[in-house]
């Protein structure tokens, strides 16, 4: 059983980022010296732009898989500045049977992602229903220099804006529990191996997967 006390995030507290969230997380994030960083992801379904995640949305499952293997070279140049600066990102994937098309996807974008240097755990979302009486948990990133960010999305899935937090009393509780998770949970390759590799490409139809 999760037992953390995990204090609310309320946008209240927070700065709002819209189109500039992403420039702020990557000035932020760079700037990190022999740290580390920790994200969470619990929705089962999200919507964002690229050829491999276009042709999961066509139905193009075998498509969809190739296209992943054009990231490795940016992944790899990714992997190399991070090492330099004694950087990891670790992510925590939450998962709910049956698997979604959207989540059988990203677990082998991962998995690629784990090959180059980006530590990945996956939890069952039974582990966390203990702290889901309100909801589901949030989708976070805490940075290691104590920044939380909120990401608040449509409910089709797709990024609306986020809310970054910079009290450390608000980030820390939150690094906590990823970090618990993390320790927790089962690596990507041999979670891949078990739950996804096994199943049949899942059927699909141009438009919104849902599972």
């Amino acid at each position: 059983m999760l037992d953390l006390r995990l204090p609310a995030l309320d946008p209240a507290r927070g700065t709002r980022l819209d189109d500039d969230y992403g420039h702020d997380f990557r000035r932020r994030a760079a700037e990190i010296r022999d740290g580390s960083s920790w994200k969470l992801e619990r929705r089962q379904h999200f919507e964002e732009a690229s050829p491999s995640r276009e042709a999961l949305r066509r139905g193009d499952w075998e498509r969809a898989l190739s296209l992943l293997e054009d990231r490795r070279e940016r992944l790899a140049a990714t992997q190399r500045e991070r090492q330099e600066r004694g950087y990891v990102f670790h992510r925590v994937r939450v998962v709910e049977q049956p698997l979604t098309p959207y989540v059988r996807w990203e677990l082998h974008a991962l998995a690629l992602g784990a090959e180059y240097g980006t530590p990945v755990r996956v939890i069952d979302a039974r582990t966390v229903r203990d702290l889901e009486h309100d909801g589901l948990l949030p989708e976070i990133v805490v940075l290691g220099d104590g920044t939380l960010y909120l990401i608040h999305y449509t409910a089709a899935g797709a990024f609306d804006h986020a809310t970054r937090f910079t009290d450390p009393r608000l980030a820390g509780p939150w690094e906590q529990l990823i970090r618990r998770l993390f320790a927790e949970g089962e690596d990507v390759f041999s979670y891949l191996d078990r739950e996804v590799a096994p199943l049949p490409p899942p059927e699909l139809t141009a438009g919104p997967e849902t599972g």
